[in-house]
């Protein structure tokens, strides 16, 4: 098998990986954290805090725009990555600003 299946596209794309909800929130305790160790509790919490807002959002029978074919253990990592990426960019970027 040489080609991914759609649940796999689904984990690098806007529901895994590339999570706007997870990257906003990873980017905000980013920019706010004070030391770089904070980056992986801003990572747990942007992975975190993206599923549980979108679990809320299906309870209360909002329409989701990002269609899922995941689970919720599965895009967790994914998530994870993504946030950790933003909030490490963001923690760079208010460093530069601070020193400038």
């Amino acid at each position: 098998m040489t080609t991914l299946s759609d649940t796999w596209f689904d984990l690098f794309e806007l529901s895994g990986l590339l999570n706007p909800i997870a990257l906003l929130i990873g980017a905000y305790l980013g920019w706010r954290a004070d030391h770089p160790k904070k980056l992986w509790i801003a990572a747990f919490a942007a992975a975190a805090l993206s599923l549980i807002l979108e679990a809320v959002a299906g309870l209360v029978h909002v329409p989701l725009p990002i269609s899922q074919d995941a689970g919720a253990l599965a895009m967790f990592p994914f998530r994870f990555v993504g946030g950790l990426a933003a909030s490490g960019l963001a923690y760079w970027v208010n460093g530069k600003r601070k020193k400038a």
